[in-house]
């Protein structure tokens, strides 16, 4: 393994049906390293779950999963799916070789063949009891986020008592539950909005939605 450079984990989080595991995902995310939640498409999340671990953790936030890949392959990131495909490797085998990031798949259908076009390689959780066919995805995303730092060799956080210290809150979002975006983003936002009033997509009411609520319809399961 080489250890020149600075090891990274990502979670890149799409096409989440349930809102509010993105919370749980912030903690896990928090437990086990990662740098930044990467969320596509939708950028409010409910916190529910979280217990201020999204204090925590950098949000991005990217209108397309082409975008995100840009941004990841300019750091030198592979992009892994968590996934039971037929080239798929046991997480804990540590199939990596460099700074990473997790695409999850959709609760119900896992991932998309437009989701499993970005991935470089993909992983799978073995599993050894008969009563079920997956894992929640936040309880898949711990797992595999362990294994990775496990694999990186990330320090282990003190412990005081029967706990892990907490850390003081370094990052402080623009609004709560909601990710930070530049001028550049809203000014991409708005012009989306306008390419689907004209084509038919919304219907003009007179009044302008806001940034959260295109969202919402773009992007809603």
């Amino acid at each position: 393994m080489e250890n020149e450079k600075k090891l990274e984990s990502f979670v890149l989080v799409h096409n989440i049906a349930k809102r509010h595991n993105v919370g749980t995902l912030a903690r896990s995310a928090t437990a086990f390293g990662v740098s930044e939640m990467i969320l596509v498409g939708r950028r409010d999340f409910n916190a529910f779950g979280s217990h201020g671990s999204t204090s925590h953790v950098r949000f991005r936030h990217f209108h397309s999963l082409a975008d995100a890949k840009t941004f990841l392959k300019e750091r030198d990131c592979d992009i892994c799916g968590v996934e039971i495909t037929e080239n798929a490797v046991a997480v804990n085998e540590h199939p990596f070789k460099r700074s990473t990031a997790f695409l999850l798949g959709n609760e119900g259908t896992g991932l998309s063949a437009k989701e499993c076009e970005i991935c470089d390689f993909f992983v799978y959780i073995p599993q050894y009891g008969c009563g079920t066919a997956s894992l929640n995805v936040t309880v898949a995303a711990s797992i595999v986020l362990h294994q990775f730092g496990v694999w990186a060799g990330f320090s282990e956080r003190t412990r005081e008592g029967n706990k892990f210290i907490v850390a003081e809150r370094p990052f402080k979002q623009a609004k709560k539950n909601y990710c930070m975006e530049t001028s550049e983003s809203v000014a991409e936002e708005r012009r989306l909005k306008k390419e689907n009033l004209s084509n038919g997509f919304f219907e003009d009411t007179g009044k302008e939605e806001s940034p959260s609520n295109l969202l919402d319809t773009l992007f809603d399961d």
